[in-house]
């Protein structure tokens, strides 16, 4: 939020997080929602049920940190929130990859398995990848990770970089669509 805040014209809030259950209410004050770890996630048909009304109304959910077989516990769970959505590969040529910086490749890796490539899915408004983009994909990739240790030079500089971009680009799309 401390790169939101400096490069942009958005004022988010800085020092502190907003945590809410998928069928709390208070989730559809806010635009843009994060869902890390989906591979081991499980919710409840209210749940379900709150975070499907939340996208049809224009939520744009963001979900990133899971690799290998647990996509097959998140692609379970997403059929529960929008039965029927496919779930599309996406490419460079989509706005949420030029929102706010052009990003130019798609190319990045699971931090510490450069053997494992990452890629970015999403899940379009009516299935037409001419209406909104409801829902992007992390898959085999955790840019969350890759900004939560920048400090710390665990990982190469030229992907921690992209994930900030990743992340700024995912925030000003969803705000803006």
């Amino acid at each position: 939020m401390k790169v939101v805040s400096e490069i942009t014209t958005i004022s988010p809030v800085v020092d502190g997080s907003n945590v809410h259950d998928l069928d709390d209410p208070a989730l559809h004050r806010y635009p843009v929602a994060y869902l890390s770890e989906p591979g081991y996630w499980v919710m409840s048909d209210r749940e379900a049920k709150g975070l499907r009304e939340y996208l049809l109304k224009g939520g744009f959910l963001i979900v990133d940190d899971f690799m290998g077989r647990e996509w097959y516990n998140f692609e379970e769970q997403m059929k529960r929130v929008l039965p029927g959505a496919q779930i599309v590969p996406m490419d460079v040529s989509h706005p949420i990859f030029d929102s706010f910086f052009r990003i130019e490749s798609l190319s990045m890796t699971y931090p510490n398995r450069p053997h494992i490539q990452a890629e970015f899915l999403g899940i379009f408004e009516d299935n037409d990848a001419t209406k909104r983009l409801m829902v992007i994909i992390n898959y085999n990739n955790d840019i969350g990770d890759y900004m939560e240790w920048s400090n710390d030079d665990l990982y190469p500089v030229n992907l921690t970089n992209d994930a900030y971009k990743f992340a700024v680009n995912y925030l000003a799309y969803g705000l803006t669509h």
